[in-house]
């Protein structure tokens, strides 16, 4: 029999008439307890065994299912404890591989700015030679063009006065043009006459 069934059992009242009373007051009394020893005492015997093993097994399993359950508390504390480690050296980690990542960066951008702060500078260095070398070059072929202008005009000069020295030189002096002149208008008038001509 279980102990479902033991739970079932239909236990039958039974009254003891010793309760209250602290000794049988009449033969009576005590052939009735008689009686009913004879005719329950086996049956009440068996319950009480029934309900002694009933309560160990109670127990027992009490027993067993407090420590099932404090040994699966401490397994759940245990666990909890070792996702909770986890995390935290997870959560370290990341925090190290975000730390050094925001370094790397960081180094990274001072690296840039330093090589951009050089090329500027180079671009300025460079700029300002090629300024430099762009006004040499103007200044030079200013230069240059100011000695050409100046052997031009003095070319130009030299010119003007030799063609000038020239057309003096081969002009017809004013007495010979005057004479020639005068001499046309005598012809014109038929009054030039030549030596030797009547």
């Amino acid at each position: 029999m279980n102990a479902a069934e033991e739970f079932n059992v239909i236990q039958l009242p039974v009254n003891d008439s010793r309760q209250g009373q602290s000794a049988p007051d009449t033969p009576g009394v005590a052939n009735l307890d008689k009686v009913r020893d004879i005719l329950f005492g086996a049956q009440m015997r068996d319950y009480d065994r029934r309900f002694t093993r009933l309560e160990e097994r109670m127990l027992k399993e009490v027993s067993d299912a407090r420590d099932d359950t404090r040994r699966r508390f401490d397994q759940l504390e245990s666990f909890i404890r070792q996702e909770i480690a986890a995390l935290g050296e997870r959560l370290r980690a990341e925090n190290q591989q975000r730390s050094e990542a925001t370094e790397d960066i960081t180094r990274e951008l001072r690296d840039t700015a330093k090589n951009l702060n050089q090329k500027i500078s180079q671009l300025d260095e460079q700029t300002a030679q090629a300024h430099r070398e762009m006004r040499q070059q103007i200044l030079d072929q200013s230069k240059s063009l100011s000695d050409e202008i100046r052997q031009k005009t003095e070319e130009l000069a030299a010119t003007g006065a030799r063609e000038a020295r020239e057309l003096r030189s081969d002009k017809a002096d004013r007495v010979a043009l005057s004479n020639l002149f005068t001499e046309l208008a005598m012809r014109l008038n038929n009054e030039f006459k030549l030596p030797g001509e009547d």
